[in-house]
């Protein structure tokens, strides 16, 4: 948490957190002081995702989360708020001072810059080594892939010598044998000693051998993770492409290759062009499609289709046109389709991957295949008639059974509508009974909507729950700003009893900061509550003494109403008893109370 006069307090204060947000999420202006868009945190097809502009604070009407500019920085990257504090910090251009850290952020920190060092310090080891005799193979096969030296610096290739001791011993002088064996770099046979002994080190040895290397890059580009491509062949070889595991900078779900070059151009250009490895990514980008990525496997991850999703949601799919190359691009349009992306698909002629195609017919003809390709339910189709007999009964229901689930994503019924009378036309399957299918299969989906204002609170409610919210301005505690006004008054009457924001109102009353950057998002709060001191302040207005006055007394108005239909079922219950003296003193309260509502 920041405070006044510290550097986190100061660095908030600068930062606009619609610009910091909006390096991780495409936000859209809604209304006069708020952004809207797709969560992060969850998965969602409308909006619920809100920024506040003035007060600086997020919030997601979907799964509730919500918070600073720092708390979303620290959520997304997933690290510790002093972190958070200097990425924010350097974002802005500020020079970060030396932070102060609890143990376990200190050592969590230190793990983190250590094995990010580490990787960086690997990655030039890598770079060198295929600059040297012993790289002269790998030079020769990138060479024959139409891979130039330029190429070879702007992305950082590398050559993993095929000894497993010479990476170990340049670093183990700069690096414990735990952070080594942390970092991913190394593989160890199993029962050797995890210490930092003779025998622990000599049983280390390098995970990549005799392999180019690619370096994987986050999006701030530092180096996260390797892949390797094997020059091996035969029993020697191993895995033709050999992937970093999981570490404590790299989660490879989350990741997609490239996107520390491409994520400008995918926002200008408004669309992405997804491959499959580094050759393929490496030959579209120095083609001149630099909105190209790759998602370093055959499957795409629901946390990458999130990551794409916050620069565009228009993409372009170009996997390999083997078997497993078609699979995947199924899987990956099956997860696309539910996030709503609008997607279209290039088959390239047989045998052709992006980089081969590219190679043999050059960049205009790749561009024209991109421009002409297919929206992907026309590939589907295509797939279809080619993988069942679409001629018989039997192969209809292979072929319908086949599509349904991919229709069942989309949340258009028009869109649904449409890839209808495409497969109707294109199967041979009569549309009405198709179109039932559809509907069907449809009523089975469910959509995360954004819920709609609570019809319970009333207007004069959120005027108040907004002027409680309000920070000081004034330089005196005489002074009757929004907030003291309505803590003077609600003091001195319990209005808020009996309200759906009766628990919300107590909260900001017995809040005690008096400062003018104080924060009530940050109350310990129910999450009722914290949805809807959000929904106010994302819908906040001017706050005029009139408006405050008028609140006050439609507050005061329902507080006496509440009242009287207490006092009305109470001197019902007491005739029924036939409780006289009770009786009594029930009717004169009820004058009172009369007569507070005739006067206002």
């Amino acid at each position: 948490m920041s405070n006044p006069g510290d550097f986190a307090h100061e660095v908030k204060h600068q930062a606009d957190i619609v610009r910091i947000i909006g390096d991780y999420v495409t936000l859209k202006k809604a209304g006069t002081q708020n952004f809207s868009g797709l969560c992060p945190f969850h998965e969602e097809k409308s909006p619920s995702f809100s920024v506040h502009v003035t007060r600086q604070f997020y919030h997601c009407f979907g799964c509730g989360v919500s918070g600073d500019v720092f708390s979303f920085v620290q959520k997304i990257e997933n690290i510790s708020f002093p972190e958070a504090v200097r990425a924010v910090a350097l974002k802005l251009g500020i020079t970060p001072p030396k932070q102060q850290f609890s143990p376990g952020e200190a050592s969590e920190a230190r793990e983190r810059t250590a094995v990010m060092e580490m990787h960086e310090r690997t990655c030039k080891f890598f770079e060198e080594n295929l600059r040297k005799p012993e790289g002269a193979r790998a030079r020769q096969y990138l060479n024959e892939r139409g891979i130039t030296d330029d190429v070879i610096h702007q992305f950082r290739i590398g050559y993993s010598p095929d000894s497993g001791f010479q990476l170990r011993d340049h670093l183990k002088a700069g690096y414990a044998e735990d952070l080594l064996r942390t970092s991913g770099l190394f593989s160890w046979k199993e029962g050797s000693a995890p210490a930092a002994s003779e025998a622990g080190a000599a049983a280390m040895y390098s995970k990549f051998r005799n392999r180019i290397m690619f370096p994987i890059f986050s999006e701030a580009g530092r180096v996260i993770a390797f892949g390797g491509r094997t020059l091996e062949t035969g029993e020697r070889a191993g895995p033709k492409y050999l992937n970093s595991p999981e570490t404590p900078i790299y989660s490879k779900g989350r990741v997609l290759y490239n996107m520390d070059k491409a994520r400008e151009a995918i926002r200008k250009l408004g669309y992405a062009i997804l491959v499959e490895g580094y050759f393929d990514c490496i030959s579209v980008y120095t083609a001149g499609f630099h909105n190209v990525i790759a998602s370093s496997g055959t499957a795409f991850s629901e946390p990458q289709v999130k990551l794409l999703g916050r620069f565009s949601k228009k993409i372009v799919v170009n996997f390999d046109p083997d078997n497993a190359g078609a699979k995947a691009a199924e899987r990956s349009l099956a997860m696309l389709v539910s996030e709503d992306f609008e997607i279209r698909v290039i088959t390239l002629q047989a045998g052709l991957d992006p980089d081969l195609f590219l190679r043999k017919n050059g960049k205009s003809a790749y561009e024209k295949e991109l421009l002409s390709a297919p929206n992907y339910f026309a590939y589907l189709i295509e797939r279809t008639r080619a993988h069942f007999p679409v001629r018989t009964t039997e192969g209809k229901v292979q072929a319908l059974n086949f599509l349904l689930p991919y229709v069942q994503k989309l949340p258009s019924r028009v869109a649904r509508d449409e890839v209808a009378a495409e497969m109707s036309q294109k199967l041979g399957i009569d549309s009405a009974v198709l179109r039932q299918e559809i509907r069907h299969a449809a009523t089975t989906r469910t959509a995360t909507l954004k819920p709609a204002n609570d019809p319970t609170i009333t207007q004069a409610e959120r005027i108040v729950v907004q002027a409680l919210a309000t920070p000081l301005t004034g330089t005196s505690k005489h002074d009757l700003d929004p907030r003291r006004q309505m803590q003077i008054k609600l003091r001195a009457e319990p209005l808020y009893e009996g309200l759906p924001t009766e628990s919300l109102m107590l909260a900001l009353l017995e809040a005690e900061d008096d400062s003018d950057s104080w924060d009530p998002m940050t109350l310990p709060l129910s999450d009722a509550d914290r949805t809807h001191l959000a929904r106010i302040l994302m819908e906040s207005e001017e706050l005029t003494t009139g408006l405050l006055h008028e609140s006050i007394e439609a507050l005061r108005r329902g507080h006496l109403e509440r009242k009287r239909r207490d006092l009305k079922f109470r001197i019902s219950e007491a005739e029924r008893k036939n409780d006289k003296a009770g009786l009594e003193l029930l009717l004169i309260e009820k004058q009172a109370v009369d007569k507070s509502l005739s006067s206002l």
